[in-house]
């Protein structure tokens, strides 16, 4: 029988890969994990938590705007950047201490480098220009994540043209920002930065923002954005980034034909990411992959039933979460446990003013699905707690089908915090008439979906 230097090899530190390389080790498996970076992955160190942290700036800014409402009121207030970029820094440190801490107790055989697979069962890890070593192992998880995907405009390789990791490092605020791209990272930083001070336009190709949304929601939004003074342009295909004295021009058109043109200090790149495989060598061990990523099972079984692959790797939905929970169901499978997750029910959450949750089918989804849905809207304007915070904005929209909740989508204050709700009741198939009879406290936000079930078979 074949001896290997570990049981289990995971190539990635990221969200995919350090939570399962504890579990695994708890189960009793000798694990390693490779990691070329920093643990944490994109979402630690230049995506989610970065991000949240700059978006908590931006909130509390929001609130000093709005301060006199509650009679609160003082001469001016200022923005110390550099303390802003301190604070964010802070948060993704304290963070990545707290993994390598969780790894060290567990155990797991943490490396730093770049792995490459030379056959089946064995990678070579490169940890810098004169060190390389091997190592062998029984099982194998890729967690490498996703990188930026630049799209090829005329001018896009100019300085000043950045991605979202970029912006996320500046060292001061432009004056004008031009985002291209309507996704859920373009949104966000475009938000953020209007808080801070800049002038921001966001150019979009499709003819809503957050494409994969409910079309309500994406409505909204586009409508909050304008109202906070952000320029969006949908329909438009950005051509050509030009070079100017005083900063960059970004031109484009529309579908009529109509020329756009959006002058900014600074260009957000935000069209996207693709898998990460570069360096892997997978082709040489028969590991299929694609346009959009490794070609995976129901149990995250390559075509070499020993190798897993999980998250953005494998191109589908790129959160997070997901990709932890690709990993536990990828060990489960490893060590024979059941895992009955179901991926088909997935939250997610978008950080702009007001925030938006989504989980289930859209509208859309739902009609091209059943014949008979039932759609209900509840507007936070009508919640006591909403108006209480002054926070009225958006609403719940829920979506049924044979009095089971199918689909929920907000756009308002904390939705991120209570979408989970609408998630167990997707998941767990509750019926509706079951779910309007639980008690919520009074008064919370998360009444209002309540509400907003009520209005579904009243």
């Amino acid at each position: 029988m074949q001896q290997f230097d570990k049981d289990l090899v995971i190539i990635g530190g990221g969200p995919g890969g350090y939570d399962v390389a504890v579990k695994a080790a708890k189960h009793g498996l000798s694990v390693a994990l490779i990691e070329k970076h920093e643990v944490g992955g994109t979402c630690l160190n230049y995506g989610c938590i970065p991000t949240k942290a700059l978006y908590r700036n931006a909130e509390v800014i929001r609130d000093f705007k709005s301060a006199n409402e509650y009679g609160i009121s003082f001469d001016n207030y200022s923005l110390n950047f550099n303390q802003v970029q301190e604070r964010k820094s802070q948060v993704i440190e304290t963070l990545q201490s707290n993994i390598k801490l969780m790894l060290k107790k567990a155990k797991v055989d943490v490396i730093y480098g770049t792995a490459s697979f030379i056959d089946e069962h064995t990678v070579t890890i490169e940890k810098n220009e004169e060190e390389t070593t091997q190592l062998t192992a029984k099982y194998f998880i890729i967690a490498t994540g996703s990188t930026e995907k630049v799209i090829p405009i005329k001018g896009v390789n100019y300085d000043g043209v950045y991605t979202s990791k970029d912006l996320l490092d500046v060292d001061e605020v432009p004056k004008r920002l031009v985002v291209i791209g309507g996704g859920v990272i373009g949104v966000e930083m475009a938000s953020i930065f209007h808080e801070f001070g800049s002038e921001v336009v966001i150019i979009e190709f499709l003819d809503q923002l957050l494409n994969n949304f409910d079309k309500d929601i994406s409505s909204r939004l586009k409508v909050y954005l304008k109202k906070q003074g952000i320029k969006v342009y949908t329909g438009t295909a950005v051509e050509e980034i030009e070079k100017l004295d005083d900063g960059l021009a970004v031109t484009g058109k529309n579908k009529k034909g109509k020329l756009v043109t959006a002058n900014g200090d600074l260009v957000l790149m935000s069209t996207g990411r693709r898998a990460f495989i570069d360096g892997l060598n997978l082709t040489s061990i028969d590991v299929s992959y694609d346009q959009n990523g490794i070609k995976v099972s129901d149990n995250f079984q390559t075509s070499q039933p020993h190798i897993y692959a999980v998250g953005d790797v494998i191109g589908k939905e790129m959160l997070a979460h997901t990709a932890t929970y690709h990993s536990y169901k990828a060990l489960d499978h490893m060590l024979n446990f059941e895992n009955k997750t179901n991926f088909d029910v997935v939250p997610g959450c978008v950080f702009t003013f007001p925030e938006i949750a989504s989980v289930g089918l859209t509208e859309e989804q739902a009609n091209n699905k059943y014949e008979d849905i039932k759609v209900n809207k509840f507007m936070f304007r009508a919640n006591g707690k909403a108006l209480s915070m002054s926070k009225t904005d958006g609403f719940i929209k829920v979506i049924a089908h044979n009095n089971r909740l199918i689909g929920a989508h907000i756009i308002g204050p904390h939705a991120s915090d209570y979408v989970h709700e609408a998630t167990v009741l997707i998941e767990q198939g509750i019926k509706i008439l079951d779910a309007v009879s639980i008690i919520h406290a009074h008064p919370t936000l998360s009444e209002s979906l309540l509400e907003a079930l009520r209005g579904l078979i009243e």
